[in-house]
């Protein structure tokens, strides 16, 4: 049985289809890539996954362990084990990353009356690189684009998902900070038996972790779905469009525009 099946699932986003029947399973223990241009749906199909209330299902369902969760809400999905980091984590005053990583592990905000030493979150970050003094640093406030990444995987690792949704973890990265993310993703993964679907444009972080299977979406599909490198070398060579030569005209016009930019 699949850990993620989604099945003929259709998509609106303030009255107009985005997504136009994707379907796609993942199975426990998987690594999938979803890749594809801009504005192909890849965001759409995540932002549904997690249940987003700007994301209409007009048609299909999405199962998660057997059972549908279209009808359950975002911290429920959370619950059932599915954990997500963003492209572009925010930053907010006020909030300790400590305390947040300990909510992700089901633990309460650190009190020092009770435990002198904060050890849950402390540990957390040094699983992702980050030094003992970010824990008491508000969250993401003056940090770096590798840093962030390391603080939303944090966090994630915290909560232990069934199904991470990674979000172009190699964005905006160094090459030390891409090689850490992309060797303790790994690691996570083969320790404890989770799923992952990254969303990537580049091959980059895949020589640091395994994959499985990936997927190129266009105009609200999935149009193609084949071992990374058959995929990804072909899209190097010859770019996304002329790939699957199923763009709609607009699409194609569009991607010659950004050629020419």
């Amino acid at each position: 049985m699949a850990l993620l099946e989604i099945k003929d699932l259709h998509v609106e986003v303030d009255g107009k289809e985005i997504l136009k029947g994707v379907n796609l399973e993942i199975g426990k223990g998987k690594v999938h890539l979803l890749l594809g241009p801009n504005a192909s749906g890849k965001t759409t199909l995540v932002m549904t996954i997690l249940g987003m209330p700007n994301y209409k299902i007009s048609k299909g369902d999405i199962l998660f362990d057997g059972k549908s969760i279209i009808n359950l809400s975002i911290d429920q999905r959370a619950r059932e084990g599915i954990g997500f980091a963003f492209q572009f984590p925010p930053a907010i005053s006020g909030v300790k990353l400590r305390d947040i990583i300990r909510l992700c592990g089901g633990k309460e905000p650190w009190d020092p009356s009770k435990e002198t030493e904060e050890r849950f979150a402390t540990e957390a970050l040094g699983n992702v690189g980050l030094p003992p003094n970010f824990r008491d640093r508000d969250l993401n406030v003056g940090f770096s684009g590798g840093e962030k990444k390391r603080s939303e995987l944090a966090q994630i690792f915290a909560m232990k998902p069934k199904l991470m949704v990674l979000d172009e973890p190699d964005s905006g990265v160094d090459i030390d900070s891409l090689k850490l993310i992309g060797g303790r993703v790994d690691s996570f993964l083969k320790e404890t038996g989770g799923s992952l679907l990254l969303i990537t444009h580049h091959r980059h972080i895949l020589q640091y972790m395994d994959s499985d299977l990936a997927h190129v979406m266009c105009d609200g599909k999935i149009v193609v779905s084949d071992y990374p490198e058959n995929i990804l070398s072909k899209i190097e060579e010859r770019g996304y469009c002329a790939y699957v030569d199923v763009c709609s005209t607009s699409m194609k016009e569009e991607h010659k525009k950004l050629m020419h930019e």
